[in-house]
């Protein structure tokens, strides 16, 4: 084992911090697309995902071309293309657009806990189709996890449901897209394409995909805070976390990132409650640390499984 020298430890920490502030930037995005909500009901979910992923998506293509990813390759081969397609359509269209339906139901705070639940789906799918039997861990902490849901959902009182049917099952479904938004593009990632490249095609494609199920635009009111915020939830809960935390997994090992994905529904939670005065519950609280704990357990590996990242 080779140690880990000072500048190595300094570059580890540092990048830590950038993984953090990358996880924060993506709860304060939840928290700006519900001041969006609240402004007008003219703001939905459909437009406000269509607006952040055609525009992210433009920008990240452009990205890719100016820094030589020739970002026209996903285009060459049926193959890429369907899968680009699928990426946006069945990853990155739920995992955008249901957390934005629980964030105008609900509040960022639940839509970012649900969300987090969705690495126990993609724990779900490797044991049912590529039989890779989960480790007790993981199955103690899918048990974990969903009693805190459940906690969530009725406030700790089994005969009470505290969250509407609908937040609930948009919720779910976001978790979902998380899963399928992680497992679709593993083939291209390790085919050598650019983050930029799938994300940014990705993002296009899933807002095209809404345009054309849904081409009527919002007539919105005349408020400027409704630019201000849209700004916020593409560049700081879009393209700055994104360069951040791709540029941070090249220094940290993986069961560090997962930790850090936890300041996610942390920055939501505090969030909320400071700033849309959310009240939590001691149920409330119980359930999402639940989760959060469950998530993270997910992380951990034996340590002789660790070595190779020192």
């Amino acid at each position: 084992m080779v140690s880990v020298t000072q500048r190595q430890r300094r570059q580890r920490r540092f990048w830590t911090l950038i993984g953090i502030i990358s996880c924060t930037f993506w709860g304060i995005s939840g928290l700006c697309a519900k001041g969006l909500f609240n402004i007008s009901p003219k703001i939905t979910p459909m437009w406000v995902s269509q607006v952040r992923m055609v525009t992210a998506g433009i920008i990240l293509i452009i990205m890719a071309a100016l820094t030589h990813k020739d970002p026209l390759r996903v285009w060459r081969t049926k193959r890429d293309a369907i899968t680009i397609t699928a990426y946006g359509v069945l990853g990155l269209l739920p995992v955008q657009y249901c957390y934005f339906r629980v964030v105008q139901e609900g509040n960022a705070s639940i839509a970012t806990i649900l969300q987090f639940i969705g690495p126990f789906f993609i724990v779900a799918y490797v044991a049912l189709f590529r039989h890779q039997r989960p480790r007790r861990i993981e199955m103690i902490a899918a048990v974990v996890a969903f009693a805190g849901v459940f906690i969530l959902a009725t406030h700790g009182r089994f005969n009470h449901l505290a969250l509407t049917p609908g937040i609930l099952f948009w919720g779910l479904c976001s978790a979902v897209g998380v899963a399928t938004n992680t497992l679709i593009p593993q083939r291209m990632v390790r085919g050598g394409f650019s983050s930029l490249i799938i994300t940014g095609w990705g993002l296009l494609m899933s807002g095209v995909a809404l345009l054309l199920v849904h081409p009527t635009q919002p007539s919105l009111p005349r408020n400027p805070m409704i630019w201000w915020l849209m700004a916020a939830v593409i560049v700081v809960g879009t393209l700055i976390p994104f360069q951040l935390f791709t540029n941070a997994l090249r220094y940290i090992p993986p069961s560090t990132a997962g930790f850090l994905d936890a300041f996610e529904p942390l920055s939501a939670t505090i969030g909320s409650v400071l700033i849309f005065n959310l009240h939590l519950t001691g149920a409330d609280w119980l359930g999402s640390v639940m989760i959060i704990i469950a998530v993270l357990a997910l992380s951990y590996q034996p340590k002789e499984k660790r070595v190779s990242h020192n």
